[in-house]
């Protein structure tokens, strides 16, 4: 598995679980990164399952929202699901704002996304 610089993955069963490195995702150089290693996972790793755990992250910018819309595009396109969990309140808000809450499936917890496959 190659390492990466803004997430960490790893398997459970089938499912993939992202972690994120960064506490704020905001700089165009760490999104672009950011989205070349989650869009390598479906891409190159063939990750067809992939939860999203928003733990670590307290705020996201718009360009970062982009790339998760772009993921999601790609792991659909792949015939797999995306979920995620752990959003912090504000960062839900935003999701909610924007209407992404209904094009993200978002869970409460990290193994209720799990089992939501």
């Amino acid at each position: 598995m190659p390492t990466h610089k803004r997430i960490d993955a790893a398997k459970i069963g089938d499912v993939t679980v992202v972690k994120f490195v960064d506490k704020k995702i905001l700089d165009e150089t760490g999104i672009q990164e950011l989205g070349a290693e989650l869009f390598a996972l479906v891409e190159h790793d063939n990750r067809r399952s992939i939860v999203l755990n928003f733990e670590n992250v307290d705020f996201l910018s718009s360009a970062a929202l982009g790339k998760l819309i772009t993921l999601d595009r790609k792991v659909k396109a792949a015939q797999g699901r995306l979920k995620m969990s752990n959003i912090r309140p504000e960062i839900l808000e935003v999701f909610q704002i924007t209407k992404l809450n209904k094009v993200f499936d978002i869970r409460g917890e990290e193994a209720e996304a799990i089992s939501a496959f």
